[in-house]
């Protein structure tokens, strides 16, 4: 990835990490259009990262509990 990537998804991730501990979903929001205000191009890196990790949480959520389920069936 390019800086601007790099950049972005580790602020997604940690924006991500806090918006989850404070309870607090308007927080993406928040920071994106704190993003937009300087650099639209970073704001839109930053809202592509958090999709596509927001994607992966819930893929993977549902990856374990159909694992959890099939392994208390016995399969």
């Amino acid at each position: 990835m390019g800086v601007i990537e790099d950049l972005a998804d580790a602020l997604a991730r940690d924006t991500l990490a806090a918006a989850e501990e404070l309870d607090d979903e308007r927080l993406i929001r928040d920071v994106s259009e704190a993003i937009g205000a300087s650099s639209p191009t970073t704001q839109e890196a930053f809202m592509t990262a958090i999709r596509i990790r927001t994607a992966e949480m819930r893929g993977r959520k549902l990856l374990e509990a159909r694992i959890a389920r099939a392994r208390q069936q016995g399969v």
